[in-house]
């Protein structure tokens, strides 16, 4: 009988002695098995709220942008107060909206992200004045008249088709116009006090009016991570644009940036705190129409995407 170093096909190379005894040590680590690969910490929740007239849906492409570059993430697109239910009162869609994003945040101890577009970006700074117990990471206001609205638009032609903006202030500085979604961010530069007097929503998270909650309100609003603000030259509808950023006319109609203005300069809600921590964020595009800002991909890539963390 042959031995198996005579057999054909089993004669090799043979590992010297020395060598199996010097390997023995490091064997064990051999048998190991792979260590795990790192674990990716989750995305922050994000909770879109949509503007006057929309619904939903008009963020499904917003919705697979998200998907594509923050796979998993939680994103929950409020459905309330659509199409033309998005006309009640503010504070009653402020409301409505607590009640829907409070279990949200109470899931996530690590914060969410708001997405806010149009009259919805009003909304939701009324909720970080509000939610005493908010976390909310990044605000992202999305082409919203944060300063007022002072402009003829196809929405208000069709809601009033009797009125122009120079005398619409007759019918939203009333009791009956304060029932409506946009009177109550109607800000008319040339009847400034009676704005400041009938305001029931926008001069009440403006500080500019005083009212018992106010302190409460501005330490609330402060609790935010940081706001980034989006807006254009061409969106059409916001007027004037800049009040996307805090801007807006004097009574001249002269446009003042937000540092010259007045809830700015007495810091009455939190403004000019926020910009001195470095946590507000300006992100102008050009080019882009109102009803574009939450479908625009080079927007989302640019002013979006990267406070989603």
């Amino acid at each position: 009988m042959e031995s198996c170093e005579s057999m054909p096909g089993l004669r090799g190379p043979r590992l010297p002695l020395v060598g199996i005894l010097l390997a023995l040590p490091f064997l064990p680590l051999l048998l190991l098995p792979a260590a795990p690969a790192p674990r990716r910490a989750s995305y922050k929740p994000v909770i879109v709220v949509h503007g006057l007239f929309d619904s939903s849906y008009s963020f499904r492409h917003l919705l697979d942008y998200i998907n594509e570059t923050h796979p998993g993430t939680e994103v929950t697109v409020l459905d309330l107060f659509d199409g033309r239910e998005s006309l009640r009162p503010l504070w009653e869609q402020v409301q409505g909206f607590r009640e829907a994003v409070a279990p949200i945040m109470a899931k996530a101890p690590q914060g969410v992200h708001l997405i806010c577009y149009s009259q919805g970006g009003l909304v939701c700074r009324a909720l970080l004045s509000v939610m005493d117990e908010h976390n909310v990471d990044s605000f992202i206001s999305l082409s919203s008249p944060q300063m007022g609205q002072y402009g003829d638009t196809d929405y208000l032609k069709w809601l009033f088709p009797t009125s122009m903006r120079s005398n619409l202030y007759r019918i939203c500085y009333s009791p009956w116009g304060q029932e409506f979604s946009i009177c109550n961010y109607w800000h008319d530069p040339h009847h400034d006090d009676l704005y400041l007097n009938a305001s029931s929503f926008l001069a009440l998270i403006n500080g500019e009016r005083d009212h018992p909650n106010a302190t409460a309100w501005r330490k609330n609003f402060l609790r935010v991570g940081r706001m980034v603000l989006v807006g254009g030259p061409d969106d059409g509808v916001i007027t004037p644009w800049q009040s996307s950023f805090f801007g807006f006319y004097d009574a001249n109609e002269t446009v003042l940036e937000m540092e010259e203005q007045l809830v700015y300069l007495r810091d009455s809600f939190g403004l000019k705190t926020l910009l001195a921590r470095g946590a507000i964020v300006r992100c102008p595009m050009a080019g882009i129409a109102h009803t574009a800002w939450h479908s625009n991909h080079t927007l989302y890539e640019t002013c979006i995407e990267p406070w989603l963390s």
